[in-house]
């Protein structure tokens, strides 16, 4: 087998935290762009899908793309790393399992964005019913409701997780990485902010696939393009939708310092 050293790693991770980064303020500043209405953004068209599509767009946007791509790959990859090496030694008891199962998640979703980077580059874009159909599947299943309701329950785990990493500060291990004290305050502010505001989406995700598995009903599932139009509709939505997307600029500042910082080990 292969020995993986950590200078083996170091690239892999840093490149799939940049990847990542990318992504995140992409999305935050259509969000920002969408509350204001600037050059024409809708909150419906802010999903993690229409990043590719923006970038796409842009001069040399293809081979943007396909860098972008091969990041979120590399970011998979080292998840999955993290997970099945257990790197960070969590251990093999309940408590270290779940953990690394989170790795192994993160590593799950991040490899089906690459593969949407990589379909939209050599096959196009196929239109935004493709979540629809899939959650129209999972409840065509034997129990399909029960099914997507314990989906809703784990994408809801999954948001309650990142506000209550952000607001504990447990985000701070990552700030011994930092150089200087004047990094260690940016990536202090950017995490406890990036973090809050990116399970704030995900809650709202949650429940929406809620929503569907209670009444039966796959268009009322969503995505974080259809959590930001939930926001846009409420109370002072302007106010909510420009206030997430700053958030989530400050989650993909986040990931751009740790990339610079990290101590990436095996």
């Amino acid at each position: 087998m292969l020995a993986i050293s950590s200078s083996h790693i170091k690239p892999i991770a840093q490149a799939g935290l940049i990847a990542k980064g990318i992504v995140y303020t992409v999305l935050g500043l259509m969000a920002f762009m969408a509350a204001f209405q600037i050059g024409n953004q809708s909150a419906e068209n802010t999903g993690k899908e229409d990043v590719f599509s923006t970038i796409e767009k842009q001069t040399g946007g293809q081979i943007m793309l396909a860098v972008l791509g091969l990041g979120l790959l590399c970011y998979s990859l080292w998840r999955m790393i993290q997970a099945f090496r257990d790197t960070e030694d969590k251990g093999n008891d309940a408590k270290g399992i779940a953990k690394r199962s989170r790795y192994f998640f993160s590593g799950l979703v991040y490899t089906a964005l690459a593969f949407y980077a990589f379909k939209m580059l050599f096959a196009g874009a196929s239109g935004g019913n493709n979540k629809q159909g899939s959650v129209q599947k999972v409840l065509n299943q034997p129990f399909g409701e029960w099914l997507l309701g314990i989906i809703a329950i784990i994408i809801f785990s999954i948001g309650v997780y990142q506000c209550i990493y952000g607001l504990s500060g447990k985000y701070r291990k990552h700030l011994d990485k930092a150089a200087n004290s004047d990094n260690k305050i940016l990536l202090r502010i950017a995490g406890k902010i990036g973090y809050v505001a990116r399970g704030i989406v995900w809650l709202i995700i949650a429940w929406m696939f809620g929503k569907a598995a209670l009444h039966s009903n796959s268009s009322e599932a969503g995505d974080t393009s259809k959590a930001f139009s939930f926001l846009a509709d409420a109370t002072y939505g302007t106010y909510l939708v420009a206030a997430t997307g700053l958030g989530l600029i400050c989650y993909g500042l986040f990931n751009f310092i740790r990339a610079r910082h990290e101590k990436f080990h095996v």
